[in-house]
This record gives C-alpha cells, structure tokens and sequence, in this order.
C-alpha cells in the first residue's frame, strides 16, 4: 500500500496555537477528573441515601475504571483516524451529559450505571488530549509541559475539594454532579481556537497503517499497559480512599477533609512540573524511579500522625512524588507510541492499565475492613511502590523524539 508523502518540512505549529492547544488539552483533562473525584468525597453520603455499604460505592469507581479502555478504542481509532479535535469535543459533551445524569440516579442501579458510562468518556479524553497537546510543543520542552497537562488531573481534583467545601454543607452530593455539566462549554472554545495536529495531518494514517503500526510495536504496547497498571494501582492507592480514611480513621469534618485535599493536591500540581522538567534534563525513567522511590519513604508520615499538621504534611509530600512521576506520562508514553496509531495506542495502553488496576479503590475498602485503614493503605502503597520503580527501569524510553515524523 502506498504510504501518502510526509513533508520534510512540516509547517511551525505558532505559539498562539501552541498555547490555545496546551490550555484546551489541560482544561479537558481538569474537568474530567473533576468529574471522576467528587464522588471519593461523597463516597459514605452516597452509600447512606442509597443504603448500601461503603464497599459498595466503592465499585462504582471500579466500574468507571473498568469501562475507561472502551472510550480510550473509540476515541483514540476516531482521532487516529479523522483527526483529534472533533472527537474531543464529542468526548467532552459525552461526559458532561453522563455526569449530571449521575446526579439524577435515583437508585444505587443506575448510579452504577452512569458511572460506568462516565467511564468511556473518561477513558476518552487522555489519549486524545495528551496527543494533541504533546504533538504541539517544542521536544526540549516536553517533559515540562507534559507534568502541566498531567496535574490538570490534580487540579481537577483541587476544584473538586472545593465544590465539596463550598457545595456540598449546603446543597448535598448530587449538587457535585449537576456541576459537572460545565465542561461542555469547553467545545466552544476547541472549535473556536484550537487548530488540529500538524503531526496528525503530515501522517493521516488509513486503517491498514494504523493496524501495521500497532502489530510492528506490540512489544512496547505491552510494556506500557503493565506500566500503566502499576502507575495506576500507585495512584489510586494513594487517593481514592484516603478522604474516607480520614474522615473513617482521623475523624475529620468534611470541611477539613476538604481541606487536607486541596493542600495535597498543590502538592501533586506542583511535583507534576517539577519531575517533568527534571525529565528533560535527566531522563524520563530516571526521574520517574527518583519520585517513586521516595514516595516510599513518606509512607509513615502520610497515614500514621495524629497531628493534623503532621499528617497533612505528609499527604503533600505523597502527591508531590506520585504525581510528580506521573507528570512525565504524557510525554513518555507519547515519544513510546507510532506516530500512525499514537491516540490509540497511548490512550488504550493508559486506560489497559486503568482497568487491571481498576479494584484498587474497592480492594482497600475490603483490606481496611479486616485491617483498619491505616494498614490497608500503607500496606498497598508500600507494594506498588517497589513493584512501579522495578517496571520503569526495565523499560524503554525515546526522550525528545520527533513527532512529526516515523521511527527510523
């Protein structure tokens, strides 16, 4: 088949766009996992109306890991395939529909249900949005603006301590999910400002290069899936029920829950940028196992103080190094993927590992039954540290590569 001709000298995507482009791919990513973490505040309130065990509530954040590689197929093949702005914006509609009907779930049924839709919208959104954005900036910047794109995640989750701090004493949880209708505005601004990949256009792949790409790297896919479980079960195992640990364990209000958890998420916002400019300099994989392993070494101070100073010290601490080693993800699973399947192949190798590592969440609530919070969580997160560091240095890496053009 013949391979349509890639021009040597692709045109300069400008800094306007470049910017427009970086802002919308932050924005969405926000806003989804806005969307994803209001319930780990809600968990015991939606459990309680719904008369169901925490547990139980629990599995809904299971489900919406679960579903998150059927959104990462059929948005990742769309944007591979036609483009990566119109199937973000479908994406970003899609999602903030489902989540104001998760606020409308009159039963436990269909609130599980529309977590579970929520989940292929969510499983959407990365790997579109990270190909997007990464295809627009400078190689030697990369990293840096790769931990901005990730720790849109935290900021989402910043936005969503807030909404329980300001939104929920007064209105109740399903207010958390009505709010989640907003980022369906974000589409005007895409359509408006953001113009599509000069990657994507230089290599508009057909179906059978798409698939020839894939099955020429399925060793590297592979890879990245085992790696994207082992970020997951580190991420997961350290957010989703620590504000029901500390309000199960430590006895907090709401209100200081709330606020511990934007303290924690400037923590992870500003370890996103900082390991990721660091990866510029020094290497993904090395800045990755750096952060990781030292995430380790906070593991006593984020779950065992009494002291609330103490203990939201070391929450900060925590995110700063998880989600200072995700911070480097978007520019090292990008520079890892073909650049004819790169939406694809980077969104269904991060929503692969979602859905391996999707009973983190529900696997703690049972431990921590048995156990105690404090074990289950300390005990999980000291596992997938080792096991996370070991994964990355075994691994590839192709810092800085061009995006525009096919591996030689």
């Amino acid at each position: 088949m013949t391979t349509p001709p890639v021009s040597a000298h692709p045109r300069k995507i400008t800094q306007s766009e470049a910017a427009h482009t970086l802002f919308a791919s932050f924005l969405g990513w926000t806003l989804d996992a806005f969307d994803f973490f209001v319930l780990v505040f809600v968990i015991p309130k939606v459990a309680e109306e719904f008369h169901r065990p925490v547990s139980d509530i629990a599995f809904a954040i299971t489900a919406t890991l679960a579903m998150r590689p059927i959104g990462a197929i059929i948005f990742g093949w769309m944007a591979d395939r036609y483009g990566r702005r119109i199937p973000l914006m479908i994406d970003v509609i899609f999602y903030s529909i489902v989540e104001v009907a998760s606020g409308l779930a009159p039963s436990y049924g269909w609130f599980l249900f529309f977590r579970a839709l929520y989940g292929i919208g969510m499983g959407g959104e990365w790997g579109v949005g990270a190909s997007l954005a990464m295809e627009a900036v400078e190689p030697k910047w990369r990293g840096f603006f790769s931990g901005l794109l990730q720790e849109g995640y935290a900021v989402g989750y910043l936005l969503a301590a807030a909404a329980y701090f300001f939104v929920f004493p007064a209105f109740g949880w399903r207010a958390l999910f009505f709010l989640g209708g907003v980022p369906a505005l974000l589409t005007i601004y895409i359509r408006t400002k953001v113009p599509e990949s000069e990657a994507w256009e230089n290599t508009r792949p057909d179906m059978a290069r798409m698939a020839s790409a894939i099955r020429a790297d399925w060793k590297t896919f592979v890879y990245l899936i085992v790696l994207m479980t082992m970020m997951n079960l580190l991420s997961h195992g350290t957010q989703d029920m620590y504000p029901t640990f500390l309000a199960e364990s430590r006895g907090l209000t709401p209100r200081m829950v709330a606020g511990i958890a934007l303290i924690y998420n400037v923590g992870a916002l500003l370890g996103g940028l900082a390991v990721g400019w660091i990866s510029d300099r020094a290497g993904r994989r090395r800045a990755m196992v750096m952060s990781v392993l030292c995430s380790l070494l906070i593991v006593p101070i984020w779950i065992y103080p009494s002291a609330l100073t103490m203990l939201t010290a070391g929450a900060f601490l925590m995110q700063f190094m998880v989600q200072g080693a995700w911070g480097v993800i978007p520019a090292h699973l990008t520079e890892l993927s073909p650049p004819e399947a790169r939406g694809l192949f980077s969104g269904l190798a991060y929503q692969m590992g979602v859905l391996i590592a999707s009973n983190a969440a529900f696997g703690e609530a049972l431990l921590a039954k048995h156990y105690g919070y404090s074990a289950a969580l300390a005990g999980v997160a000291a596992l997938v540290v080792l096991g996370t560091a070991a994964v990355i240095v075994l691994g590839p890496e192709r810092k800085a590569r061009d995006l525009h053009v096919a591996a030689g």
